[in-house]
């Protein structure tokens, strides 16, 4: 008779699984760099002196924000070939991974904008007004003294959106896209969903390390920025 649960199956789904972290990280790193640019932007509507623009990036971030990430994912893989159909222009034909992208980099950028915006108006105001008042230009003021320490300030909440970027990109499966998740579930279903347990157990394991790994080395940037931001606040 086959057991319910075999511990050994875990080590054995494990090398099915770590192939696809490419895919993962593929998709992962993507929607950060292009999310990072859009949340650099809003971040700009926000702080600069259009009160349309900034009415504009609020809403944009309060509706994606207030968006579950699959509800998100939904309207973006089947809303933007609808739209485009209306224009003339198919866009079914692109990879999945296209729309998981899209999805994922407007949703961070939401994120990354309030993380910008928080984090520059931390730094005291003074400070860039004595750098510009012993003959550095305003933009040397900023690139010498208020970005550094703003980067220091995003630094940790950047960490933790990447990580929740990790973890809710792996809702990408319900769309076809195989990453680690997806390579999950299809194991699953060619096992009739035997072991779908260990299986689970197994992704559990994978995505435990990735996080402890990805804190652990955003701690360590922490405290090595850390040391900039005393130096400067020194001088």
């Amino acid at each position: 008779m086959e057991k319910y649960f075999d511990v050994t199956y875990i080590w054995d789904t494990l090398p099915q699984l770590i192939p696809f972290l490419k895919v993962t990280f593929m998709v992962a790193g993507l929607s950060v760099l292009f999310g990072t640019i859009l949340g650099f932007i809003l971040a700009l509507m926000k702080l600069g002196t259009s009160k349309i623009a900034k009415k504009i990036a609020n809403c944009y971030t309060t509706i994606i924000r207030c968006t579950p990430s699959i509800v998100l994912l939904f309207l973006v893989y089947y809303g933007l070939p609808a739209i485009a159909s209306n224009f003339g222009t198919d866009l079914n034909t692109l990879q999945t991974a296209v729309f998981v992208v899209i999805t994922f980099s407007i949703q961070f950028g939401a994120l990354m904008s309030e993380v910008m915006r928080t984090a520059y108006e931390a730094i005291d105001r003074g400070q860039f007004e004595a750098a510009v008042s012993v003959g550095l230009s305003p933009a040397q003021a900023f690139r010498r003294i208020v970005l550094p320490q703003a980067f220091v300030v995003a630094l940790p909440n950047f960490g933790n959106s990447f990580l929740e970027l990790m973890k809710e990109g792996s809702l990408a499966y319900t769309i076809g896209l195989v990453d680690i998740m997806g390579k999950a579930s299809l194991i699953i279903s060619n096992n009739y969903n035997s072991h779908s347990l260990e299986i689970y157990l197994g992704l559990s394991l994978i995505y435990w390390v990735l996080s402890i790994l990805i804190e652990q080395l955003f701690s360590k940037l922490e405290k090595i920025f850390s040391k900039g931001k005393q130096l400067i606040k020194t001088t």
